[in-house]
């Protein structure tokens, strides 16, 4: 049983759903369900894409500032690892991945979501790489994913000054592959994912390795 990470299957396409209200935040527990739920879905023979998605208002926020807050400072370096483990788990399903991203991706959960292939985001939404404004670097090899997606000067550019990112600007730096309407961003995600349906899971497997691991 998992308390905040569900995996929905539609026609071979499964939704990984986040659903820790308010703000998605990524607590060691939630990061360890989206690693147990990404191992499951990349060896589950009758998916053919994953979408990650953190419903309808929010993607995630990133890291829980007040369960960092109680850590150790041993402990916050294992609740890093837990993220990290989350993200490279993401990233490793061996299928087309597709992030529906509405309202906030940011930190830790922009780095999530650039672990996916591709992500559709709503035009109202606001991306950052905020780990700095709470005196924070970047973990879960958050600066890396972002300069592989915008290069290494616009990424130091965010990283160093903690900036939000509107929907705009996210897809003129190349941090976001469709712009969509909000209320069409599931939806959107499915229609992208779909393209890949007919395709033979094997091949697509090795299609995606040949990128290279993450």
């Amino acid at each position: 049983m998992t308390e905040f990470v569900t995996v929905v299957l539609n026609e071979r396409i499964a939704t990984l759903l986040l659903s820790r209200p308010p703000t998605n935040a990524l607590t060691r527990q939630v990061c360890r369900e989206i690693a147990e739920a990404a191992t499951e879905l990349g060896g589950r023979e009758d998916v053919c894409a994953v979408i990650v998605f953190g419903g309808h208002e929010i993607f995630s926020a990133g890291e829980d500032m007040p369960e960092l807050q109680t850590l150790t400072e041993v402990e916050a370096r294992q609740a890093a690892q837990v993220c990290q483990r989350a993200v490279d788990a993401l990233a490793a399903i061996p299928k087309p991945t597709v992030a529906a991203i509405t309202g906030y991706a940011l930190g830790a959960g922009q780095t999530l979501a650039l672990a996916a292939d591709w992500r559709i985001s709503g035009d109202n939404v606001k991306f950052g790489a905020t780990e700095i404004l709470a005196g924070l670097a970047p973990a879960a090899g958050g600066a890396t994913r972002l300069a592989g997606a915008v290069g290494d000067s616009k990424a130091k550019d965010l990283v160093f000054s903690g900036r939000f990112v509107d929907a705009r600007e996210a897809l003129d730096l190349g941090l976001i592959d469709q712009l969509v309407a909000p209320d069409a961003v599931y939806d959107a995600a499915v229609t992208w994912a779909s393209r890949f349906m007919d395709y033979s899971p094997e091949v697509l497997a090795a299609a995606k390795a040949a990128f290279g691991g993450d």
